[in-house]
């Protein structure tokens, strides 16, 4: 996927402002860990898959979470419809981008190769989520009408999603389906896809003192 852009859109990891739906039983402090851990690793898989530019769209300043090899630009938008429209607006260059959030720590560089090179023969990539939403999109040739207008953070997002991508009369490639972290029961259950990472290590030590 060499000819393929990659796309993260995050927040800093601030108490009381992310993984707010880990609270209880994590205390927003605990929830900002997780969320910095998960962070850490979907960045190290990033700047690990061939790209020919890798941009973190960012709600927030950047930490000593973020590893080098990353270009940073800001959110821009109201709801999140609207956020990622104007990250692949923003980030567009001419070439395909592949778009990820924060929630899939478990992701892998195959993956994001696979969706790179399925925008070789589709218009579109999307990568669903367990809890009706999605972990990916790539888009051949954005446009924020793909976008803008679909309910999000619901059960029916990723269809949703995907309706918009199929009426607008694009060939869409679906990957595998990915558990977001957005409870404790999530985490749990991520930690155990990929019990070698760093967001693994932040839900065995969060869970010692919760």
């Amino acid at each position: 996927m060499t000819d393929t852009d990659l796309i993260v859109i995050a927040k800093e990891p601030r108490p009381g402002l992310v993984k707010t739906r880990l609270t209880p039983p994590y205390s927003p402090e605990q929830a900002a860990e997780l969320a910095e851990a998960a962070l850490a690793d979907t960045l190290d898989t990033v700047v690990a898959t061939p790209a020919v530019r890798r941009v973190l769209a960012l709600s927030g300043e950047p930490g000593p979470w973020l590893p080098p090899g990353l270009e940073i630009i800001a959110q821009r938008g109201e709801g999140l419809d609207e956020r990622l429209a104007t990250a692949f607006d923003d980030a567009h260059r001419g070439r395909p981008l592949v778009l990820i959030g924060m929630d899939t720590p478990q992701v892998t560089t195959a993956l994001l190769v696979a969706a790179g090179r399925a925008l070789s023969s589709h218009d579109a990539v999307f990568g669903p989520a367990e809890d009706g939403g999605f972990w990916l999109l790539g888009l051949r040739m954005p446009d924020p009408g793909l976008l803008t207008g679909v309910p999000m953070s619901r059960p029916d997002t990723g269809a949703a999603q995907l309706a918009r991508l199929r009426r607008a009369g694009l060939r869409v490639a679906v990957l595998p389906e990915l558990i977001d972290v957005d409870t404790a029961t999530d985490a749990e259950r991520v930690a155990a896809c990929a019990p070698h990472g760093r967001f693994a290590r932040a839900v065995r030590g969060v869970r010692v003192s919760a």
